[in-house]
């Protein structure tokens, strides 16, 4: 089977019509899902959710802060709290708008692949962070737990508002799973006793909301922010297990599995863990070992340390790249490209 480019999210250009255009023109059949790029406000991963709590009466302002543990940017964020007096089991979220702008954006992915401008047999991919993410990223820890249950509602509803909206058979749904493995290398506290564990049975209860005709794919990750980890993994183990865990207990099969891979890591002992990966024959593992500063000599050598584990694999970047300057994208396409021949 010829080897695919995963575009694991964001892609930094002008806006949705231009990514669609410029990955087709360069990655043409080698890549088979193709993201809008979380263009504009969405470039920054979650951070553009930040007005969905700050304007929630239920919420009031607890701290903010531009210095957090083990990230190397000076990025304001605020972290709230329920107000009082609010009765968790009554709170509701509104529309948190990824259905909206997955919506808008495939109106121009469909109408595109009937000029033949983007292959026709293309999925359009959408990525969905977990409702864990958005919960270690806005609300203080002491009321994860009681701001969960609704915050997941939340999330299900925009993915079956997705799912409505855009026929499932041309649909790509991708979890992104990071405060959970950063939180299974031990670097990072959850708001429960098992981060592993915990976290596969919440994944897999997400994976059991997506339509069987809608490709589903986990993306995992250390964090991106200033293009440095949250924390620099020793290998694979961690998730190769959260790999293994949530296929074993998805009641569907998964499509795809992104794993990334630090530029510096070619030696065999980063891949090591795949030994033990059991992934149904269905499903692709994506390794997220193509590096800009690197490129394609860097990332064959990735490539060549993988492969005394693991035969088949598709390539990826480690994270989306929707912060990085413009210009550099399309020559990153094409290392993806060259990779794939």
């Amino acid at each position: 089977m010829k080897r695919q480019a995963h575009l694991v999210g964001s892609v930094g250009l002008r806006d949705a019509e231009t990514v669609f255009t410029t990955v087709s023109d360069i990655l043409g059949p080698c890549c088979s899902r193709i993201p809008d790029g979380e263009t504009g406000d969405r470039a920054y991963w979650i951070r553009w959710q930040h007005e969905v709590f700050a304007s929630h009466p239920a919420f009031q302002p607890a701290i903010t802060t531009r210095s957090l543990p083990r990230l190397v940017d000076e990025m304001e964020r605020t972290f709230f709290k329920l107000a009082d007096r609010t009765d968790p089991a009554e709170l509701a979220f509104g529309g948190m708008g990824y259905a909206w702008e997955a919506i808008e954006s495939y109106r121009t992915f469909d109408q595109l692949a009937g000029e033949g401008r983007i292959r026709s047999d293309a999925r359009f991919q959408v990525s969905l962070p977990t409702p864990m993410a958005l919960l270690c990223g806005f609300i203080v820890p002491d009321d994860r737990l009681a701001v969960e249950p609704a915050l997941e509602a939340a999330i299900v509803a925009e993915l079956h508002c997705i799912e409505r909206g855009i026929p499932p058979r041309r649909l790509s749904v991708q979890w992104d799973v990071c405060f959970e493995v950063v939180a299974a290398e031990g670097r990072f506290r959850l708001p429960y006793a098992d981060a592993m564990a915990g976290s596969v049975e919440r994944i897999v209860r997400l994976c059991r909301q997506v339509d069987g005709a809608t490709e589903l794919g986990i993306h995992m990750c250390y964090g991106d922010a200033g293009h440095r980890h949250r924390v620099e993994p020793s290998d694979l183990a961690v998730v190769v297990a959260f790999a293994n865990g949530i296929a074993r207990a998805c009641p569907r099969p998964l499509d795809f599995v992104h794993m990334p891979v630090p530029r510096n890591r070619a030696d065999e002992a980063y891949f090591a863990p795949l030994a033990r990966l059991e992934l149904p024959a269905r499903t692709h593992l994506v390794l997220g070992l193509v590096h800009y500063t690197d490129g394609v000599e860097g990332s064959r050598g990735r490539m060549a340390a993988a492969q005394h584990y693991v035969r088949d694999f598709d390539v990826a970047t480690e994270c989306g790249f929707g912060r990085r300057d413009p210009a550099t994208i399309p020559e990153l396409l094409r290392i993806h490209r060259e990779l794939c021949g």
